[in-house]
């Protein structure tokens, strides 16, 4: 027995300090940690998945409270093009296994997050992704001794078990309440977190939503039917997402409140300046009540008449719920492996990253998901599952890179080429269309025109395009998908008749959503994170209708005279008999593409290529430009 007991604690103390070696520890098993990590497993690296609780995507067992998505699942676009329907398709991650689609586990526009959890499960289990469930950490170090260890990562689990990692990803979303400090009273509201879910438990209340976005109106549209009225404010105006064309903006499924507003039914919406050191609340006799001056410890009826007749929270309420968000949670880095939290106020919930996805502060720290998504606040989606899956693709291409030299794939192409190549990213491409602003297609010409076709760099990297991709170009043409520069913002009138732009010479005053590209004939050498460096030329292809930018005259011609003109060359294309009239007319002296026609290469295409491409792009018979 004494033996038995023995091996008994040799074995408990073997398993308390065990720990494991990778190269790459993604902290995190959510969309976007399971997406990196099907990228680090397909490359065959060494990874490994450390996840908290029991199950994937653990984050949507408990959110949305009111367990439906406001991502769209779009299940027929007209097309079979995966790339083109990736789209409109706002919750699949990406992967080369065609079953690992939402639209195969839910019809709904708005699919269930009961739904989300089971698809999650599935890509964990049908890839085979290296995750370790039950392991949650609770402390990230970085070891500073000599020896074979020294620079590793050091993550600790609550079981004692550690894994030493070179790189680390953290993954881990931004799920703490976000509870404003400094807001004397805060602790009578409810949170969005835990408040009630049965809008039974409301009937007949008064109720106060602090915060006006989506959780917020979500919440109000369940308790609705069941209240006597709901109040909603927040610091600011209501940025409605059809206005600012940003998705984490108020979507219209859940602004139903501000119908009964401005129909007079009661409900309420108004704008105060929140925990900025002048409201407080206070509750007497089990009413709550928000009041003007912190100092109001002990209320009394005397200061309640003291109100102004016609304030818009004079009410009282039975009940205030806090709707304000989520932060970042710091708390698990240690003072060798801490992070730097962004210093723009607005944006200090977030960690402060550069271009890369990396700590500003820690190196081979990144970041992956929503946590990313300080970079494209507002604008671009990089905070929500159809813009960081491409952020972390994004995000694999660079460290592989810079850990294993692997230059960001890329093909060649000629100058003849080019134009029909961006013609179909233009109409296909999701990743530049879901993250618009943010990341781009670069071409990088070589001294002999020859093209390096990049997809879905970040634009704010392009001063560092050598350190982040592996290619150098003196010459850079990228492709941008943007919205018009003052079109957008809340209060602006989107249905306005002169909306749109049919004209393409009057291109660049599209509104909705269209390609632009840019040209710049030397290194782009500055930081730029606000902005789209300024260029030697640029080229807006005219907005269209239907996001199909096929059309002859309107969109192919004048981008195809754009790349003219950064060549200095005549890129028409011709059927192989005008281009027999040309050789016989003018000898050597004929367009490149029928130059390549005629080549004896066997790696050069000319007319056949661009007519093949647009056939299929097209789905009918090609066009000659």
């Amino acid at each position: 027995m004494k033996v038995c007991g023995l091996l008994l604690v040799f074995a408990l103390v073997i398993s308390c300090s065990a720990h494991t070696n990778h190269q790459y520890c993604i902290i995190g098993a959510g969309p976007s940690g399971l997406q990196l990590g099907y990228f680090l497993q397909r490359a065959g690296r060494d990874y490994v998945i450390i996840e908290k609780a029991a199950v994937a995507g653990s984050f949507y067992l408990h959110y949305p409270r009111h367990r439906t998505l406001i991502s769209i699942n779009k299940r027929f676009t007209g097309s079979t093009n995966k790339e083109f329907n990736f789209r409109h398709d706002w919750n699949s991650l990406i992967s080369d296994d065609e079953s690992l689609q939402v639209r195969h586990y839910s019809k709904d526009y708005f699919p269930p997050a009961d739904s989300y959890v089971t698809y999650l499960q599935d890509f964990a289990k049908k890839l085979k992704l290296n995750i370790r469930y039950n392991s949650e950490i609770v402390s990230v170090a970085r070891q500073k001794s000599d020896g074979p260890t020294a620079g590793k990562f050091v993550l600790e689990n609550r079981n004692g078990t550690s894994y030493h990692c070179g790189i680390v990803v953290v993954s881990t979303g931004m799920w703490k309440p976000n509870i404003p400090e400094g807001f004397p009273g805060i602790e009578h509201a409810e949170g969005y977190e835990s408040v009630s879910v049965n809008p039974e438990d409301f009937e007949g209340q008064t109720v106060l939503i602090i915060g006006r976005g989506n959780s917020g109106f979500e919440t109000a549209a369940n308790i609705v039917g069941s209240t006597a009225f709901i109040h909603m404010t927040s610091r600011s105006r209501i940025k409605l997402a059809f206005q600012t064309h940003y998705v984490g903006d108020l979507r219209a499924v859940n602004d139903g409140l501000i119908d009964t507003y401005q129909l007079k039914s009661l409900d309420g919406l108004f704008e105060s300046e929140l925990g900025l050191q002048n409201q407080a609340i206070v509750k007497k006799d089990n009413q709550l009540h928000l009041v003007l001056n912190e100092e109001f410890d002990n209320i009394d009826q005397e200061i309640l008449d003291k109100l102004p007749d016609n304030l818009g929270f004079r009410s009282s309420y039975d009940r205030i719920i806090r709707c304000m968000g989520f932060k970042f949670d710091f708390s698990i880095f240690n003072s060798s492996a801490q992070p730097d939290a962004s210093p723009v106020g607005e944006f200090d919930k977030y960690p402060n990253l550069l271009s890369n996805y990396e700590s500003s502060s820690v190196r081979d720290m990144f970041f992956a998901g929503v946590v990313t998504h300080s970079l494209d606040y507002r604008k671009s989606a990089g905070g929500f599952i159809h813009g960081f899956r491409y952020t972390a693709r994004a995000l694999f291409k660079h460290m592989e890179w810079r850990y294993h030299e692997v230059p960001w794939p890329f093909v060649t192409l000629s100058p003849v080429d080019l134009v029909a190549h961006f013609v179909k990213r233009i109409n296909e491409a999701s990743g530049i269309y879901q993250m618009f602003n943010i990341l781009a297609d670069v071409a990088v010409i070589g001294e002999d025109n020859m093209i390096k076709y990049l997809e879905e760099v970040p634009i704010a990297s392009l001063h560092m395009l050598k350190d982040m991709t592996g290619h150098d170009g003196q010459r850079l043409i990228i492709l941008n998908m943007q919205y018009g520069a003052n079109y957008s913002g809340p209060g602006k009138d989107v249905l306005s008749e002169d909306r749109a732009i049919g004209d393409a010479a009057s291109a660049d005053k599209s509104n909705f959503l269209h390609p632009v590209l840019y040209y710049y004939k030397e290194p782009i050498e500055r930081v730029f994170l606000e902005d789209i460096p300024k260029a030697d030329k640029y080229h807006h292809v005219v907005e269209d209708f239907e996001t199909n930018w096929t059309a002859r005259r309107g969109h192919i011609i004048p981008l195809r005279r754009f790349i003219e003109s950064v060549f200095d060359l005549d890129l028409r294309c011709f059927p192989t008999e005008v281009c027999f009239q040309y050789v016989l007319t003018y000898g050597s002296n004929v367009p490149p593409c029928c130059k390549q026609y005629y080549s004896n290469d066997a790696q050069t295409v000319g007319a056949a290529r661009f007519n093949a491409t647009l056939a299929e792009l097209f789905q009918s018979n090609a066009v000659n430009i």
